[in-house]
């Protein structure tokens, strides 16, 4: 059982907190706004407090479901101490606030640019390619949905990749960070689907004829 904090409770953040409770995970939420925090909470099964930080420092993984642009940078500033040493699961998208398409078009990712503002934390890439729809419960027609992942630091990676099974995924090892960049587009080829052709917002992907892939 690990104990995870979740940052951030949007619909991604309440979705994959009551994922993590019901694999038996200690699951905490907190966000900038304490009432959307307890919320989330409680519709999870999870506990809550009011500090970000408190809830950074309690805990064995971090997992950042925040917007990415306007709330990414200063969240990080704020646990930055509190995740020296631990694992930090980045999930954001790094749209445009137009949603034209991402902020560093695969020149760089939201995850390095965590890594970068956090040097201290292992930060790793993963469960940002699921739709908050799908991330509660991943299988989709009967069809079990991958968390790819991706990480520099092999044990966190490892770590997630088992978290992402427990949690009901298949855990795919994606490798290091650099290819958050292509999960992050990979992720935005799905969310720009549904902006245009109204799927629904319940389409998922499948890697297949790959066993090999799949963490053991």
């Amino acid at each position: 059982m690990a104990r995870i904090a979740i940052i951030g409770s949007g619909n991604v953040g309440r979705a994959l907190a009551t994922a993590f409770t019901r694999a038996g995970h200690a699951v905490t939420v907190a966000s900038r706004s304490p009432e959307h925090a307890a919320a989330a909470a409680d519709a999870a099964g999870a506990a809550t407090t009011a500090s970000i930080v408190d809830a950074a420092t309690a805990a064995d993984i971090v997992v950042l479901t925040i917007p990415f642009a306007g709330a990414a940078e200063s969240v990080a500033m704020s646990i930055r101490d509190a995740v020296a040493g631990k694992i930090v699961v980045d999930v954001t998208n790094p749209a445009r606030p137009d949603y034209s398409g991402l902020l560093f078009d695969g020149s760089s990712s939201a995850a390095e640019q965590f890594a970068a503002w956090l040097p201290e934390a292992r930060v790793v890439k993963a469960f940002n390619t699921i739709l908050a729809a799908n991330q509660a419960d991943p299988v989709l027609d009967g069809v079990q949905l991958d968390a790819y992942v991706a990480a520099d630091d092999e044990a966190a990676r490892q770590t997630v990749l088992d978290l992402a099974r427990s949690a009901g995924f298949v855990p795919v090892d994606a490798g290091t960070l650099e290819a958050a960049r292509l999960l992050e587009g990979l992720a935005w080829l799905n969310i720009s689907l549904n902006l245009r052709q109204s799927l629904g917002w319940r389409t998922g992907w499948k890697l297949v004829g790959a066993p090999a892939l799949v963490a053991a």
